[in-house]
């Protein structure tokens, strides 16, 4: 694809490139890569002044740069053609779509799929092979529904949704439009209700629903529960990484982002644009506000306001936990100490 291809695609966000100046460097760009692995007839990009160094060094033949003048004239003197963009992840981003694609099959229904009579099947959908679709089922149009997936009954799916191979989609699930569900990947399954009783646990039947607003995207093997009475919901657009626990009765917000092996007990509720980053876990029925971010390991135990970002277990102000942090580090001197001043006491 010619350089000057990509920059016409990605006009609406360009705001210079280096063939207003140098038309005749039109080169032929045959792939997208990493700053650092990139070479001749790859495209990579500059996300700021953190990465500049790289556009002295690296072997790329194109650059997506911040709008920096000093990098883009770098990247000039160097023989690096450049497109200068706000947001040069973003731009990146969109121009791995211009060289690959994800698998689509064709619509088709595999002749081992099996179908209940009463499910209802939308046009245009692909059906992969040992696929099961079982009573009652609503699957909307131009869904994609992979090998050995399986659809209990009474299961609705919006139109274009993706369910990978091998992923469950229980009873009283609600899948909204343009949703991927990822391999392993179970949702509406029973969510952990007993009772203790004398000689044990009384199972508490989980009536409710499990819903997924358009958009959502699941990650292998996480498990979304559906709960007693009432629903399990995710918001719109809200992406949901691998190894991920959501327990019954949690509602969480649109726009979120939730990374891989955290989890959240029952009736947890997250607002919109949260944050939760690797093995954070928050306890039953604690309630992070809008826009608040959990970092790496984080344990919530109690509400969250907006906007916060929290640290540690249990978890507490970032900036506090910082200064926690420092202080955890110099134990050993301060135990030393002690013991001196301790030692000093007795004389």
């Amino acid at each position: 694809m010619k350089f000057s291809e990509i920059v016409e695609k990605l006009k609406g966000s360009v705001s210079a490139n280096s063939l207003t100046a140098n038309k005749d460097e039109d080169i032929e760009i045959t792939g997208v890569a990493a700053v650092d692995e990139a070479i001749a007839g790859h495209l990579s990009y500059i996300e700021g002044p953190k990465f500049a160094s790289f556009v002295g060094k690296t072997n790329a033949s194109a650059l997506i740069l911040p709008q920096d003048e000093t990098l883009q004239k770098l990247a000039s003197e160097r023989g690096i053609v450049w497109i200068a963009t706000r947001d040069p992840r973003l731009m990146f981003a969109a121009s791995i779509a211009l060289f690959y694609q994800p698998y689509r099959p064709t619509p088709e229904i595999h002749p081992t799929a099996v179908i209940h009579p009463t499910a209802k099947i939308g046009t245009d959908v692909y059906i992969g092979a040992h696929a099961v679709i079982q009573q009652q089922a609503e699957i909307g149009n131009q869904v994609c529904i992979h090998p050995n997936a399986v659809v209990y009954p009474n299961v609705k799916i919006g139109d274009r949704t993706i369910l990978h191979a091998n992923c469950t989609i229980h009873e009283r699930a609600r899948i909204g439009a343009d949703c991927v569900i990822h391999s392993g990947a179970v949702i509406g399954a029973e969510g952990f209700g007993f009772v203790p009783i004398a000689s044990g646990w009384f199972k508490m039947e989980q009536s409710g629903y499990t819903v997924l607003e358009d958009g959502v995207e699941i990650g292998c093997n996480s498990a979304i529960d559906r709960p007693s009475v009432g629903e399990t919901r995710i918001g719109r657009s809200t992406k949901i990484d691998n190894l991920v626990q959501i327990g019954h009765g949690c509602q969480i917000g649109a726009y979120c982002a939730i990374a891989g092996q955290s989890g959240m007990a029952g009736g947890v509720k997250i607002g919109n644009r949260v944050i939760l980053a690797g093995q954070s876990g928050i306890a039953n029925q604690a309630k992070m506000g809008d826009g608040a971010i959990a970092t790496a390991q984080a344990g919530i135990l109690s509400d969250v306001p907006p906007g916060e970002i929290v640290s540690g277990t249990p978890a507490m102000p970032h900036k506090i936990f910082l200064r926690v942090a420092a202080i955890y580090s110099r134990l050993p001197q301060m135990y030393q100490t002690l013991k001196q001043l301790q030692h000093l006491g007795q004389k």
